[in-house]
């Protein structure tokens, strides 16, 4: 986290967490499968309550069973979508709001819970709509050489929107990066620090699926 996000932290409030082995980034929707009993009744909390509920990335260990180290900056989510299976299971649709810096974390009971700050986002610069143009096209070569490969990936025809700081979540919301990458785009302080993160590593990755479809 970067100093000027340290300065522009607002209140703190107590909130419901789900660490994942994913990043969830504001404004993009993502589906969540929900089994584990301590999850079951923070998404039967949220409902009642109509709250929100934190996404943080797993550092290290896994989904199930606690005991795993988690990143200090997630995103706020708002269920939009829930349907309970007879067994107990939830099937939800969530959709990411903003950024929240983990302050301290609470004991797993009982279900994960921290106290967390809402990090605002700087403003993007007069470079910003150049920069997701360089990105858009970085990102439907990147797509279009997943689909060449066979991989799974979101449609190369992808356009993003005219808002950078909008088009810059969208894109690493589909952008083929693995979650430390992601991570490392959600803790970036606006747009323009994002898109340049976005442009380089998607470069990076361009260059790597060019070689790897080269080979035939």
């Amino acid at each position: 986290m970067t100093r000027n996000d340290t300065e522009l932290v607002m209140t703190s409030e107590l909130l419901p967490m789900f660490p994942l082995q994913t990043v969830l980034f504001p404004g993009v929707a993502m589906p969540l499968h929900v089994f584990e009993p301590r999850y079951r009744a923070l998404t039967r909390h949220c409902l009642d309550a109509d709250g929100p509920f934190g996404v943080v990335l797993i550092e290290r260990g896994s989904e199930v069973g606690g005991g795993d180290e988690r990143v200090s900056v997630g995103t706020r989510a708002r269920i939009v979508e829930a349907a309970e299976l007879p067994d107990g299971r939830w099937l939800l649709i969530v959709v990411g709001v903003e950024r929240v810096a983990v302050r301290r974390w609470l004991p797993d009971d009982p279900y994960p819970q921290a106290e967390v700050e809402v990090l605002p986002e700087a403003p993007p610069g007069p470079e910003a709509a150049e920069r997701v143009a360089t990105v858009e096209r970085l990102l439907r070569r990147a797509l279009a050489l997943k689909a060449e490969l066979g991989e799974p990936a979101a449609a190369a025809t992808v356009e993003l929107d005219a808002d950078p700081a909008v088009a810059a979540y969208q894109a690493a919301g589909v952008a083929p990066l693995g979650p430390f990458d992601r991570q490392r785009l959600l803790e970036q302080a606006g747009p323009d620090d994002r898109l340049a993160l976005l442009a380089s590593a998607l470069a990076d990755e361009v260059s790597v699926l060019a070689q790897r479809a080269s080979w035939g």
